[in-house]
């Protein structure tokens, strides 16, 4: 074949590639290296702005839904600022606008100085908006589908991070860890599946379990909601999430970046459940006044870190919790009952970390044991590191370090009786000499005298 010919050849398939993709974005089907990027890209996920309705994935009746309630609510507003409330680009709802104009629900009450139109509800929009709101009253950002939930978490799992021992000693800068128990963690972290701290208190199981995810140093997209058969339920939770820019001040620029605005670019979670956990927690909550479904922890947890921190404590028998999470951690995913009785499947894909002060083959039976592949001590620390804490804390609480002093507290009242060194008491005692100082009126600093009344109030019924 000629180079003319050759030429032609790829000149008309590169036509036809044109023709197909316009063909396609006519008919609402995103073009195949559209779909690609919004699965990834060269920086991993990247959930990309829905061009159609189609594209977005929901039927338009749900996002007409909101917007009918947004409206209910405020009365009045523009069409860019209904847009930014359901988080969709305006060209994909300015039809759905227009015909709701057309159906008289919504009204044309003018246009602002920068030619952006003003919709104002009619009292037939109210009524049909009532209604809606009998339904459920939620009117954020539109959800995206379980399916794209489903892959978006796939992309971004926590199994396919690797940590190094560079990564550890970032995430716990400032903790007192030694090289022994750093190389027990790392290959725990690295699994992607769950850990047993224990030991006793005050050595920093907690501490430990809550920067374990910040040695990923990686941050995910999770979506606000997602729609299930006709269910809202919430994906984002402030409480839990921590975005890692603000929405909205930022659309402009995720706009022009064609990032999709239904979802939240956040740290990799780390949700902590201590004694207070019940088997509801664990489940989908329909609020019944609102009417809008809550995820539950573990789905919060997705692609980072769940501690179950004072394991064994909880209200719950221990038997439930380990039975009802003991699939789940074998196939990493879960059943979830909605609302409506139906049954779905989520993915369940973090690192889970139960705390606890208590041997865990009291706690447990050798079943679940195989499916928590490691089970880690934390030790009390020696004298050395014991001195070390109290080097940073006083650096740290304005105290002028005193080594004489901190030999006084070490022999006095810990080596003499062999009362055990434990992470959390430099710290604690500390505090303790500080209020003494303040209450003598004398200047901030380390005595043998402040030392005793600290041990004689921190130690009086502990042992």
């Amino acid at each position: 074949m000629s180079n003319l010919q050759s030429a032609r050849k790829d000149s008309a398939t590169d036509g036809l590639d044109e023709l197909f993709n316009r063909v396609n974005m006519l008919l609402g089907e995103p073009p195949a290296e559209r779909r690609e990027a919004s699965k990834s890209s060269s920086d991993g996920f990247v959930p990309r702005q829905p061009r159609t309705m189609r594209e977005a994935g929901i039927p338009p009746v749900m996002v007409e839904k909101i917007i009918m309630r947004f409206l209910f609510q405020v009365g009045i507003e523009t069409s860019r600022k209904i847009a930014n409330q359901v988080k969709l680009p305006y060209k994909v709802i300015e039809p759905m606008l227009r015909q709701l104009r057309q159906d008289k629900h919504i009204d044309l009450a003018g246009t602002t100085s920068t030619g952006d139109s003003e919709y104002v509800i009619t009292e037939s929009g109210r009524e049909r908006a009532r209604r809606y709101v009998e339904e459920c009253t939620y009117f954020g950002a539109a959800p995206v589908t379980l399916e794209d939930y489903v892959a978006s978490v796939s992309a971004q799992s926590i199994a396919g991070q690797v940590v190094t021992k560079d990564d550890l000693r970032r995430a716990f800068k400032g903790l007192i860890i030694n090289e022994a128990m750093m190389n027990r963690l790392g290959p725990a972290i690295n699994s992607g599946r769950g850990m047993f701290l224990f030991g006793e208190p005050g050595n920093g199981k907690t501490s430990i379990a809550e920067r374990v995810t910040e040695a990923f140093g990686t941050t995910v997209w999770i979506p606000r909601a997602i729609a299930i058969e006709g269910e809202i339920m919430r994906i984002f939770d402030p409480a839990v999430h921590e975005s890692v820019e603000d929405p909205n001040t930022n659309s402009g620029l995720m706009d022009s970046q064609d990032i999709d605005r239904r979802w939240v670019q956040v740290k990799r979670p780390t949700v902590i459940a201590g004694g207070e956990l019940t088997m509801n927690e664990l489940e989908i909550s329909l609020n019944p006044t609102s009417k809008i479904c809550e995820s539950p922890l573990q789905v919060k947890s997705n692609c980072g870190t769940l501690v179950i921190d004072d394991f064994g404590r909880q209200k719950m028998p221990v038997d439930m919790l380990l039975n009802r999470w003991i699939v789940p951690l074998e196939k990493r995913y879960d059943f979830l009952n909605m609302p409506n009785g139906k049954k779905i499947q989520i993915p369940f894909d973090q690192l889970i970390v139960f705390s606890t002060n208590l041997e865990p083959k009291d706690l447990v039976d050798g079943a679940f044991l195989r499916r928590i592949p490691y089970k880690i001590e934390v030790p009390d620390p020696s004298e050395s590191e014991f001195r070390d804490l109290f080097r940073i804390m006083c650096e740290k609480m304005n105290f002028a370090h005193d080594p004489a002093t901190i030999s006084y507290l070490v022999d006095t009242h810990y080596k003499s009786i062999g009362r055990p060194f434990r992470l959390c008491q430099p710290r604690d005692l500390l505090l303790q000499v500080r209020n003494y100082c303040q209450y003598h009126s004398v200047p901030l600093r380390l005595s043998p005298e402040a030392f005793d009344a600290a041990v004689l109030n921190y130690f009086s019924v502990m042992e």
